[in-house]
């Protein structure tokens, strides 16, 4: 038994008729430790599923299913078990279900923040309609702020779904190496240029500090131009009350984190800052530090979710720093060589 079941590739116990454990493979003793050989299979496993399925699958001869909760590290593991009595023994197979179960929940999770991120300009919408089809009927002022309001919540709307757009096409694109050959200089100067009239309008003052020399490298202009418009924007947006942005284009040079010659990018701004325990979680896709003001600026909770994605596909690193009342740092590494 122990020469088959080392043979097999996952983690694998034998139960003997004296409810003790016979066998164990190689993989099962990663998973659950060692030592296991003679104790009894209660004390080895502890789960009640699992102790069911072991014993209904030696009182009823058929193969049962159950699910085994173990932890490896900081993360939660999931493990589909298949008990079947093989002789005299009872032979138990974990297989392990973690990433299937992570991605499942990471579906249900978008499906339920796209339903609420929607649900809540809709039910603004149809209230809004229901009292301009009736009380406010003939309120000219009523009636005009009103339809203002509504195009706000329509305009919010067709942010999100152009957002989840761009997310599906970034995520289908990042296996594909770019090769266009991008001075990145150049893509700044025009992301700041073009924000021009929104740091006018906040009162902010952004500025482009860039080596003398031209640096290029491999990447797409376009998600390049939105990974840096998203990021001065969010500066501009959080960043409003230090007044002044700083984007800072430092020369090529050998960078650990890429291992291997790339650019750093940082944007800098000098404002209230985040809190440390928001950082981990920035680049998640419809978190927001503070949902209510991320709304009324019009952020979708996307934007740092794209930017991720856009930096991976370039083969890039993206960090953030922050002190609270200090401002934030955003730093970009991208390499300046394109990578099979």
């Amino acid at each position: 038994m122990t020469t088959l079941i080392n043979a097999l590739p996952l983690p694998i116990m034998a139960v003997g008729e004296d409810e003790r454990v016979r066998a164990v493979n190689a993989p099962l003793v990663a998973m659950l430790g060692p030592d296991l050989l003679g104790k009894h299979h209660v004390a080895a496993l502890r789960q009640p599923a699992v102790l069911d399925a072991i014993m209904m699958a030696r009182q009823g001869g058929a193969p049962t299913t159950a699910q085994y909760l173990g932890r490896d590290g900081d993360r939660d593991t999931t493990y589909r078990v298949v008990a079947a009595l093989a002789g005299r023994d009872v032979v138990v197979s974990f297989e392990d279900q973690t990433a299937a179960e992570y991605a499942g929940q990471m579906r249900r999770d978008f499906v339920a923040n796209v339903s609420h991120e929607l649900r809540t300009p809709l039910t603004a919408l149809l209230g809004f309609i229901e009292t301009l089809g009736g009380a406010a009927r003939n309120d000219a002022a009523a009636r005009d702020r009103f339809l203002e309001i509504m195009t706000n919540e329509a305009n919010r709307m067709t942010r999100l779904v152009d957002d989840l757009l761009s997310l599906s096409r970034v995520e289908d694109d990042e296996r594909v190496r770019p090769r266009e050959n991008v001075n990145i200089g150049d893509v700044l100067a025009s992301v700041i240029k073009g924000l021009e009239p929104q740091a006018a309008a906040a009162d902010v003052t952004v500025t482009l500090d860039r080596p003398t020399q031209q640096v290029t490298l491999p990447g797409d202009t376009g998600q390049l131009v939105q990974v840096f418009t998203n990021l001065v924007e969010n500066a501009i947006k959080y960043g409003a009350s230090g007044g002044r942005v700083v984007v800072r284009l430092s020369p090529a040079a050998n960078q650990p984190r890429l291992r291997s010659e790339g650019v750093q990018i940082e944007v800098i701004d000098h404002g209230e800052g985040i809190s440390a325990h928001h950082i981990p979680r920035l680049t998640e896709r419809f978190y927001r530090v503070d949902s209510h003001r991320s709304r009324a600026v019009g952020g979708t909770g996307l934007g740092l979710a794209i930017v991720k994605h856009i930096i991976n596909r370039h083969r890039g690193r993206i960090s953030i720093e922050s002190i609270v009342g200090q401002g934030t740092t955003v730093r970009v590494l991208l390499p300046i060589e394109s990578k099979a």
